[in-house]
């Protein structure tokens, strides 16, 4: 049996993820107003967070995987002074250092801010970062934040992670809120007020980074701790924050028009491929081999480069990739998008073979 083809268009469906919104919420959101099942989305976004969320639609699903390791940029508003369970505003506080704060605050402006820079040159570049223990990443089959919710102390193992950004652009101290139970009162919290820093920045970095974790290791070389307080995502890849519509107006329009929208703001098929990828433009006798799963002659010098699946989990969540090194993608004289290529070797002879085939069963002579 024919396997059923999509309803719709097809393409990736760029949305700025409002706060207290679950990624998952956002993919049934999507579903409603673009009237398919087939709708996925690149890694998750932490409900308090905000930005670039990639869903694919129909047959854009397909490029799902190789947009989760894609390099990202958070806007993101680091606190020190207090700690915090889950190294972001969600937890409880867990302890408070209002004299390594002071020492800071004590000196000049310049001065404060030359430290803080020192203290972040040291967490850029290819550093090891220990994740977050609050991560969606498995312990023996357990996620480590679910973990540390039952109250289990969890420790994970460093790994390598490129910060290629870490940009300070404004350090302003005050005060904030330290909460913590009542030690006369079970049960009951209560709050006094501490001083704090408040480091607005910009961090540029690899798939498997967390921002929380930096916010966490910048506080340490400080000595004051710190926790994030706010994030937002404005790139993934080449996707950035402009191409993103308001999920809210398109859920509007949808109640509005009382039937799926046909007119989505998408970003194409063929030009989300032409941003991921290498673009291989084909003969119509190349692009009809390729659509019935026929090798061809090697894209560019011939080389062929191993690839491999990866498991990735960062504030997007736990979820496998795939490289985009070695893959092009391999367009038809009318533009259409027809297949992912990749040069493969076999009996020592090297030829571009498809990994993912788009327009399947099609002549394009």
């Amino acid at each position: 049996m024919a396997k059923k083809q999509p309803q719709g268009p097809s393409g990736l469906m760029v949305i700025d993820k409002p706060a207290g919104m679950s990624s998952h919420d956002a993919v049934s959101q999507m579903r409603r107003i673009a009237g398919t099942r087939r709708v996925g989305h690149a890694g998750t976004l932490d409900p308090a967070a905000t930005g670039v969320l990639i869903l694919g639609i129909n047959k854009a699903t397909k490029l799902l995987t190789y947009l989760v390791g894609q390099d990202k940029t958070y806007d993101a508003t680091i606190r020190l002074g207090i700690e915090t369970l889950t190294e972001d505003a969600e937890g409880e506080h867990t302890a408070a250092h209002p004299d390594a704060v002071e020492a800071l605050t004590g000196m000049d402006a310049e001065q404060m801010r030359a430290r803080i820079l020192e203290a972040v040159a040291q967490l850029s570049g290819d550093i090891l970062q220990v994740p977050s223990a609050v991560s969606a990443i498995k312990i023996n089959g357990v996620r480590s934040y679910a973990r540390v919710r039952s109250g289990e102390q969890v420790e994970l193992v460093a790994r390598p992670v490129t910060i290629s950004e870490f940009t300070v652009h404004s350090v302003t101290a005050g005060f904030a809120e330290y909460v913590i139970e009542d030690p006369e009162n079970e049960g009951e919290h209560m709050a006094t007020s501490v001083p704090v820093i408040d480091c607005d920045v910009t961090v540029s970095c690899s798939s498997g980074t967390y921002i929380r974790a930096l916010a966490r290791d910048l506080g340490k070389i400080l000595g004051t701790g710190g926790h994030l307080t706010a994030l937002r995502r404005t790139r993934v890849g080449a996707v950035v924050l402009e191409d993103a519509a308001d999920l809210a107006q398109l859920k509007q329009r949808r109640e509005e028009s009382e039937a799926p929208l046909e007119d989505l703001p998408l970003l194409p098929l063929e030009e989300a491929a032409r941003r991921i990828f290498g673009a291989r433009e084909l003969s119509a006798a190349e692009a009809s081999d390729i659509s019935y799963g026929r090798r061809i002659s090697p894209s560019g010098d011939g080389s062929v480069v191993k690839r491999s699946v990866h498991a990735s989990a960062d504030e997007s969540g736990a979820v496998q990739h795939a490289s985009v090194e070695g893959i092009v993608a391999g367009f038809a004289p009318d533009g259409t998008l027809v297949a992912l290529l990749e040069n493969k070797k076999q009996r020592g002879k090297v030829q571009a073979a498809p990994v993912l085939v788009f327009e399947a069963n099609r002549s394009f002579n």
